[in-house]
């Protein structure tokens, strides 16, 4: 691990995720997602302007900025639901520019959305099973003939059983998707990202609309995507969520990247408090990352 300085002049442990002085686009030891020269235009709008982006693989990394900034267009470049001006990237050393979204989701890469996806109509036992690759019964032709795919069939549903329990929507297996709370379809949501055995699970605003009594259970489960060995990209607002699990935050600001680093150095970036925060909240992002007291003082 390395040792970086805050603004204060106080030393913090980095997470030894990165190579070289912390900047914008600064090199990762391992990246998962290397991205170079990205631009999306609407009309005269540059939604997107990023030079260099690279993302650790292992870990947290959170996606920050205010409305606007252009985090979740850089999500749907990213993952195929939309297509760039120009630019390129890999995922796990491919190249998957222009991608169509279902290919990139093949490779191992999966979304969920702000708004969520369940197809209300459908179970959310039905819901999981819709979520797992190579279903031998999605053929015209294997479809007739249910020995060939009832097995499989049969495996997935435990599967999805089986993470229906963990995420404690067991109980609603039977119930359609439309009857679940907003906090409930999120998590049927990152349930059923799982069913695909992800490498990388990118989350657009996990928290938004979810009472406080599901908040919790949500950080818990991104928690264990990454002890389960996944890596997590993540776009939220709330700055006490992204210093409590995000090993990695990335800032934009008017479709670039203005700063990036551990939480512990971001969230004392002056282009950041100015850029995202405003100036007059640094007194509360210090009570939020610990380093000062309700008065203000500096700790």
């Amino acid at each position: 691990m390395s040792s970086n300085v805050l603004p204060t002049g106080r030393p913090v442990k980095t997470t030894g995720l990165h190579s070289g002085e912390i900047a914008p686009g600064v090199a990762k030891v391992d990246p998962i997602i290397v991205a170079d020269n990205i631009t999306r235009t609407f009309g005269g709008l540059h939604a997107v302007d990023v030079a260099h982006l690279e993302i650790p693989r292992g870990a947290i990394t959170a996606l920050i900025g205010p409305n606007g900034a252009g985090k979740t267009t850089l999500f749907n470049l990213l993952t195929g639901f939309d297509k760039p001006n120009t630019g390129t990237w890999t995922f796990d050393g491919k190249s998957i520019s222009g991608m169509s979204a279902f290919k990139v989701a093949r490779l191992g890469q999966i979304r969920t959305f702000q708004l969520t996806k369940a197809l209300g109509l459908l179970t959310v036992l039905d819901n999981m099973k819709l979520g797992a690759k190579g279903q031998r019964g999605e053929g015209l032709f294997s479809s007739l003939f249910p020995a060939l795919w009832r097995k499989q069939d049969q495996e997935l549903e435990a599967r999805a059983q089986e993470l229906l329990v963990k995420f404690k929507l067991d109980a609603k297996s039977a119930d359609y998707a439309a009857s679940l709370s907003g906090g409930q379809r999120k998590l049927l949501e990152m349930a059923r990202a799982l069913m695909s055995d992800p490498t990388l699970v990118m989350l657009d605003e996990p928290m938004a609309g979810v009472n406080p009594a599901l908040t919790q259970s949500l950080l818990d489960h991104i928690l264990d995507l990454k002890k389960e060995g996944m890596t997590v990209l993540f776009v939220e607002h709330d700055m006490a969520m992204v210093s409590h699990i995000a090993d990695w935050v990335i800032v934009m600001a008017e479709g670039k990247i203005v700063a990036e680093g551990p939480p512990e150095i971001v969230m004392k970036n002056p282009a950041v408090i100015d850029a995202y925060l405003g100036a007059h909240l640094d007194v509360d992002l210090g009570v939020v990352t610990g380093r000062v007291n309700e008065k203000g003082e500096q700790l």
